[in-house]
């Protein structure tokens, strides 16, 4: 019995994760999954699936609930409603709690992405204890009750005390064995992510919420493809300065835009706490375009390809749109980098293009 329902609860997933997949790039749009994000798991809305339950027969015997009044007839009030009940079904959404890694296999899957192949040395190592040997002392939670029953029954039998007839084991303190632990050390693939972000006055609220729904499926995906992952976030206007996650997608200021002010902070974090033989690095800015001057930005491009594209597995240029920006720098960065195979520049104008830009980000596999 168990198994049978072990077997539907599978099949039930497969057809929530088949809805899910169908729709994915409706999903990726929805800034509400960030909101119903837990420690693990994301609440996802599924429409059109029933959730699975018992269905009754037919009864047209009398029994609770079975009385004289009418259908539609109000309980304790004589009053009278404000309408006629409606005639059309009701549309009915099952919301299912699926893990952060079943979320980033099926983006994987849906897009196409290639696994990610760490780079670096993998000097970091993670401290693990594992249960691989087996001694003679210990305490009785730890006791291997196979390895001593049999060790019992040679005994009984060698010595000749074994009886068939009243096939009975006891154990002497010679037999008993007891699981061993040693400590491993195991090579950790680890990654940084910097998130770098124009908060001048072009970028408003809708801007920030395009990046927000870019940043929550970056992190999916390499969280997916790393063991461990640590995220750094820079703001910008003229001066650049790192803040945390909840002041990175909420801040706003006025004032001009100097992207390069970014670069310099991100190459010093780099420099001082990310040794790119260790860690695999991964770059993502995101800006409406409009940097102060031709001159900074062709100083952004000298940065990103002397310092910042030798040590990272990619960079990544988001462009959002924004009424008030020039849209130019994405113009710059292709002209003079367009041959650099860890640069990858999108535009993304509106949440359906969040779909195609994660695919261009991560279709490599870097």
């Amino acid at each position: 019995m168990v198994l049978k329902i072990e077997k539907d609860h599978q099949r039930f997933r497969q057809i929530v994760k088949g809805k899910i997949r169908g729709d994915l790039r409706k999903f990726l749009s929805r800034g509400e999954l960030i909101g119903k994000e837990g420690k693990h798991l994301v609440s996802i809305p599924v429409p059109g699936i029933d959730l699975p339950h018992f269905r009754y027969g037919d009864n047209n015997d009398q029994g609770v609930g079975q009385g004289e009044a009418e259908p539609g007839q109000t309980v304790g009030d004589d009053g009278q409603g404000m309408g006629p009940g409606g005639t059309e079904p009701g549309r009915h959404l099952l919301e299912v709690d699926i893990s952060l890694d079943e979320l980033a296999d099926i983006l994987g899957e849906e897009l196409q992405l290639p696994r990610i192949e760490p780079k670096g040395r993998h000097n970091i190592t993670s401290v693990r204890e594992r249960y691989s040997s087996i001694r003679q002392s210990g305490p009785e939670s730890l006791r291997h009750f196979k390895r001593t029953f049999r060790r019992a029954l040679r005994r009984l039998i060698m010595s000749g005390a074994w009886d068939p007839n009243n096939p009975k084991v006891v154990f002497e303190r010679s037999d008993k064995l007891y699981r061993s632990w040693k400590t491993v050390r195991k090579p950790q693939s680890n990654a940084v992510i910097v998130y770098m972000m124009d908060v001048s006055g072009s970028m408003g609220h809708e801007q920030k919420e395009l990046v927000r729904l870019e940043a929550f499926w970056i992190d999916a995906w390499l969280r997916r493809n790393y063991e461990g992952i640590e995220s750094r976030y820079i703001v910008h206007d003229v001066n650049a300065k790192e803040v945390d996650r909840e002041t990175f997608f909420h801040l706003r200021e006025d004032g001009g835009t100097k992207i390069s002010s970014a670069f310099r902070v991100c190459q010093e974090m780099i420099g001082k706490h990310y040794a790119p033989d260790e860690w695999n690095i991964y770059l993502f800015h995101f800006s409406d375009g409009d940097n102060s001057s031709e001159a900074d930005s062709r100083e952004c491009c000298q940065i990103l390809k002397d310092h910042l594209l030798p040590i990272s597995n990619q960079f990544g240029y988001c462009q959002v749109a924004s009424a008030y920006g020039s849209g130019h720098f994405i113009n710059v960065l292709r002209e003079h980098l367009g041959g650099e195979e860890n640069m990858v520049s999108t535009r993304v104008n509106t949440k359906d293009d969040i779909y195609d830009s994660i695919k261009a980000f991560f279709s490599k596999g870097r």
